[in-house]
């Protein structure tokens, strides 16, 4: 697919706010989406689905993390920024804003995409991309389409 056609997931992202993306198990050709997305002024945040707790949380609010309890030591909670807002902070003034992409997001429920779906709804200068399963090509639809499917 020459890289003129890819032009189209910037205009797609920037008018539904979440895409759900289908793409070829042997991966690869999801990158030339993420350059034209990079080269359109936003800022990307890899994140796996997998292990991710309670997307909300992790993603907007404060949270607490307990490391692993080795017996002899205290129980410790430790409190980590929401990813979000934290990488919102750092983006540069020219940016147009943050692409969360989240791999492996067919092992999310659909209460989890739904409440994805919602984060660029809140602030507009997040947008959401999740890789929701494979195909031949790489195919996308809007979040909220896909969630209601």
């Amino acid at each position: 697919m020459p890289l003129i056609a890819t032009d189209k997931i910037v205009k797609d992202l920037e008018k539904a706010g979440a895409l759900a993306m289908r793409v070829p198990p042997e991966g690869g050709y999801e990158g030339r989406y993420q350059l034209r997305l990079k080269n359109a002024g936003y800022e990307i945040l890899f994140i796996t689905a997998r292990g991710l707790g309670d997307v909300n949380s992790y993603l907007t609010d404060v949270h607490g993390v307990r490391p692993s309890h080795l017996g002899k030591t205290e129980i410790r909670t430790y409190f980590i920024p929401p990813a979000i807002q934290f990488r919102l902070n750092a983006l540069p003034a020219k940016s147009k804003g943050l692409v969360v992409w989240l791999i492996e997001g067919k092992y999310l429920s659909k209460e989890e995409l739904e409440t994805l779906s919602q984060i660029p709804d809140r602030d507009p200068r997040v947008k959401i991309v999740i890789e929701t399963g494979s195909d031949r090509e790489v195919t996308w639809q809007p979040l909220k389409q896909a969630v209601a499917a």
